[in-house]
C-alpha cells in the first residue's frame, strides 16, 4: 500500500510539526490508556518489557495528514496490523489525539524496530511522522519530509528526507 510523496506546503508542514509535537500519544495495556510524551521517557512501557531495547509509534490513518472516512482508515490499519504480524513485529495499541480531541488517529506501538524499519513501515503506509525512543531516553519526533526553512530547530525532532 505505497502512497505518493505528500502534498503539502511548507506552511502545512510547520503547521503539522507544531501539532505533532503537542499532541497526546497513547498506549494501552489491559483496557487501560497511559502517555507518552515527546521529550520525556516512557517508564511504564519498559518496566512491562524490559527485553525491548527501542520502542516506535506509528499509525496508517489519514495519510500524509489528508482526513479519510473511516472505513478507509479502519483498511489501512487492518493492512499495517496485518504487515506487523506478518513481519513477527510485537506490538500494543496505541493512540494519538489533539489535546481538544478535534483530531484522534488508532495506531501502534511497536517493539524493537530500528529507526530504518520505521521509517521504511511509516513511509509505505503514508505517514509525515512517527515516534520513537531508545530504552530510557526521551521520545523523538520524527518527520518524513524535509524541514521548513522558517521553522526553527527543536531538539526532539529529526527530519528524515
Amino acid at each position: 500500500m505505497p502512497f505518493p510523496p505528500p502534498a503539502v506546503t511548507e506552511a502545512d508542514i510547520e503547521f503539522l510539526a507544531t501539532a505533532y509535537l503537542e499532541a497526546a500519544y497513547r498506549w494501552a495495556r489491559d483496557g487501560d490508556w497511559h502517555d507518552i510524551r515527546i521529550g520525556l521517557p516512557v517508564p511504564g512501557l519498559e518496566l512491562l518489557h524490559p527485553e525491548v531495547e527501542c520502542f516506535g509509534v506509528l499509525s496508517a490513518w489519514n495519510p500524509h495528514s489528508h482526513p479519510l472516512d473511516e472505513a478507509s482508515n479502519r483498511r489501512a490499519d487492518e493492512a499495517l496490523a496485518g504487515e506487523l504480524a506478518a513481519r513477527g513485529i510485537a506490538h500494543v495499541p496505541a493512540f494519538s489525539s489533539a489535546t481538544n480531541r478535534s483530531w484522534r488517529e488508532p495506531g501502534w506501538v511497536v517493539f524493537d524496530l530500528d529507526t530504518s524499519q520505521l521509517d521504511d513501515l511509516c513511509r509505505r503506509f503514508g505517514q509525515l511522522g512517527s515516534l520513537w525512543w531508545p530504552r530510557g531516553n526521551a521520545v523523538r519526533l520524527r518527520m518524513y519530509t524535509a524541514k521548513p526553512a522558517r521553522l526553527p530547530d527543536h531538539p526532539l525532532v529529526d527530519w528524515i528526507e
